[in-house]
């Protein structure tokens, strides 16, 4: 008997929910939509580029450690591997890094476009009320 009661409750609270979540966002102008995309996708690119930057470093560490190996052995080759493999996470590094830059900047621009859609949607809300009076 608790558990249907308790199912009961959550599938209603589940539909209610559905069907406010539309009607809430249906009050977005077209700006601020597409500001929210903007900062979603913003916020997903900055945390691939940590992810690259994080992989990058790692790659870089398993260079220098293969290189210093072969510096120990006396190995040539395990010696210009790992200063090829720390050069490579090096690079993937940076690039993670470049592609933080953009993804921070793809965020800003979709904060000031939500804003300027906030705005401007109060400035319309303004002058229908006036234009009532």
């Amino acid at each position: 008997m608790m558990i249907r009661s308790a199912i009961r409750t959550t599938l209603m609270a589940a539909a209610v929910g559905c069907f406010a979540i539309p009607a809430a966002r249906a009050d977005q102008s077209a700006a601020q939509a597409e500001g929210n995309r903007m900062e979603r996708k913003g916020n997903a690119e900055e945390k691939a580029a940590d992810a690259e930057k994080a992989r990058g470093a790692e790659i870089a560490k398993q260079g220098e450690a293969m290189e210093k190996a072969g510096d120990k052995n006396d190995n040539k080759s395990q010696e210009a591997a790992g200063a090829k493999m720390k050069k490579k996470g090096q690079a993937i590094e940076k690039s993670g890094e470049a592609r933080g830059e953009a993804a921070k900047e793809m965020e800003e621009s979709g904060a000031k476009v939500q804003k300027a859609g906030t705005k401007a949607r109060k400035d319309e809300r303004k002058a229908k009320a006036d234009a009532a009076k």
